[in-house]
């Protein structure tokens, strides 16, 4: 994924979320509704979360060094982490408290009725513009891929996170209208603590699932299927008749290692082993760019064979 469309997708949900928590935060003062405070928190973790995915890849820009040799690429998947942690415990779990206070003690809205109505259906479209924004750049990198398969295996974090963290906004959204608007009609609020506990649980799941995938990164992913094919098929050419065994590893979004034990003719001189090797490389980055750290080992396929 360039990485520009990422930064793309996180300014619109940023943008979209800053001007709705402070619609949301006012609809609940004016209301006290728990619905309404459940999704200002909401979306004012998934501010924070924006600001998380920009600094992270900011910070992964940073050139490599002695301590870390490989760069920062990883600080991506490491900040797509502490997002899951956000959404889980400012998101998720306040939400589920709110719902417990207010099923403990339900109140029913009784002023300003109008306004977490109007406030609902306006964040609805101003995250609808946000979450359209996220599938537009998504669609440029995933291909012919289906979406559960594209939010599992998507190397950079950054689309992956705000297309989740959209989807749930969304859902939540109506959520809570369901939950206001039943406690509009029946003057029950524990209609309202329904909403705000439906919303918890939604963040509570999706928080897991974005746990779970950036782990998988952060403890280092192959390249794609694809990508390995590619890299295989370039390996082999003059002077390098054979694979014999090859290993790679994304030090991030953008940039693969690859590590190989290839086999050379028994007949060549260091030279031609050299010369093999350099032109094995150029291949190998012309067929995979993100290919940008390679290590080759030569070897006799012989000599492996027989132990």
């Amino acid at each position: 994924m360039a990485h520009g469309g990422g930064n793309k997708a996180i300014i619109a949900a940023l943008s979209a979320n800053l001007g709705i928590a402070v619609t949301k935060f006012i609809a609940f003062l004016l209301t006290q509704s728990s619905s309404m405070l459940a999704e200002s928190v909401h979306s004012v973790a998934d501010s924070g979360n924006q600001v998380l995915l920009l600094l992270g890849g900011k910070r992964a820009r940073r050139a490599a060094d002695e301590q870390h040799p490989f760069g920062y690429g990883r600080e991506r998947y490491m900040y797509a982490f502490i997002v899951s942690i956000v959404l889980f415990s400012l998101g998720g779990l306040f939400a589920l408290y709110e719902a417990w206070h207010k099923f403990s003690d339900p109140h029913p809205i009784e002023s300003w009725q109008w306004v977490p109505i109007v406030v609902l259906v306006a964040a609805i479209v101003m995250e609808s513009f946000s979450f359209r924004t996220a599938i537009v750049e998504a669609n440029h990198v995933r291909g012919e891929q289906g979406w559960v398969s594209y939010i599992r295996t998507a190397k950079a974090p950054e689309l992956p996170v705000v297309l989740l963290e959209d989807l749930g906004a969304l859902v939540g959204l109506v959520l809570a209208l369901f939950g206001v608007s039943m406690t509009l009609v029946t003057h029950d609020g524990r209609w309202d603590a329904v909403g705000s506990a439906a919303i918890g649980v939604l963040l509570v799941l999706i928080a897991i699932v974005l746990a779970m995938e950036t782990k998988s990164l952060l403890l280092g992913e192959s390249a794609t299927r694809k990508d390995v094919d590619a890299v295989k098929a370039a390996l082999v050419g003059p002077g390098v008749p054979s694979v014999i065994h090859l290993r790679t590893l994304h030090l991030g979004p953008e940039e693969l290692l690859v590590a190989a034990k290839i086999e050379v003719p028994a007949a060549s001189t260091a030279a031609d082993v050299a010369d093999a090797i350099d032109a094995a490389e150029q291949r190998v980055r012309a067929a995979v760019p993100i290919a940008r750290v390679i290590y080759l080992e030569p070897d006799l396929r012989h000599a492996v064979a027989g132990g």
